[in-house]
C-alpha cells in the first residue's frame, strides 16, 4: 500500500466483515462496528487526522496485541495493530488506533 489508511476508508464499511490473513492462522473474520475520529494531540504534527477502529470476532479465542495482516477490498494488503479490548456476549473487542 503506498498510503496512509485514513477514517474514510472504513467510516462506510461498519458493519462490515473483514478477514485477518496470517500464514499459520486460520482466517480470522472481525466485524468492523465502530469507526470514529479521535481528537488530534497537537495540531498540525500528524500526517493524517487521527482515528479510532473497534472491530468484533466471535471466535472465543482472544488475539493478542500485534501487528495483523488484513486483505481490504479495494485497498489491498494491509498491517494493523490490534489490542483486545474486552470480551462479552457477542464476543472478543479490539482496538486499532490510527495517529
Amino acid at each position: 500500500m503506498s498510503r496512509p489508511l485514513i477514517l474514510e476508508d472504513f467510516a462506510s464499511r461498519v458493519g462490515d466483515t473483514f478477514a485477518i490473513r496470517e500464514q499459520g492462522l486460520e482466517a480470522f473474520p472481525l466485524t468492523l462496528t465502530e469507526a470514529k475520529p479521535l481528537r488530534a494531540t497537537w495540531p498540525g504534527a500528524a500526517a493524517r487526522p487521527p482515528f479510532s477502529l473497534i472491530f468484533v470476532g466471535s471466535n472465543p479465542c482472544i488475539l493478542p496485541q500485534r501487528l495483523y495482516k488484513f486483505d481490504l477490498d479495494g485497498i489491498g494488503l494491509v498491517d494493523i495493530f490490534l489490542v483486545p479490548v474486552g470480551k462479552d456476549t457477542k464476543g472478543v473487542s479490539y482496538q486499532a488506533v490510527f495517529n
